[in-house]
């Protein structure tokens, strides 16, 4: 596999931090600076650092819990209220044709973080599997994360401000 530069991974390497990154966005003080998109009352929606496609984000519960049996029926119908106004705000801003969304429930499942259930909302278009990761083993993140998520708050006030 051909090596990709992505000197933003480094910070996570390095220091991952202590305990889950989900619980720490919670009760963090600036909610922007850990790229928290939206936090209700029993969920919140964030940005993936370390997306697998441009636009990726993660809606979890704000109570740290590891399977979705556990959640209560406020977190279920938060966590798709904020999956749909999620899905409305990245149509507009990127322009997807399609989205992957779903969970990874446990380490054999590919969760990278395990205790803490969130579901995952992937942007796809035609051709985003391209030769790159095809022949070249790389993917290719077009744009900065922050980008992104200035792209979505925005798109969400127009959702909100009609």
């Amino acid at each position: 596999m051909d090596k990709l530069w992505a000197p933003w991974r480094v910070e996570y390497i390095r220091h991952p931090g202590p305990g889950c990154f989900l619980c720490a966005a919670v009760r963090h003080k600036d909610p922007g600076a850990v790229l928290v998109i939206e936090k209700g009352r029993s969920a919140l929606s964030i940005m993936n650092r370390y997306p697998y496609n441009n636009g990726h984000v993660m809606v979890a519960p704000l109570r740290h819990i590891g399977v979705v049996e556990q959640l209560d029926d406020e977190e279920i119908i938060e966590i798709n209220r904020l999956q749909v106004r999620l899905v409305t705000a990245l149509r507009q801003a990127l322009k997807p044709q399609g989205f992957n969304i779903g969970v990874n429930q446990g380490v054999v499942a590919g969760a990278g973080v395990a205790d803490h259930i969130h579901y995952h909302i992937v942007p796809r278009w035609t051709g985003d599997t391209n030769f790159m990761p095809i022949l070249a083993e790389t993917k290719v993140i077009s744009e900065a994360v922050l980008g992104t998520y200035r792209q979505i708050q925005a798109e969400l006030r127009r959702i909100d401000n009609p």
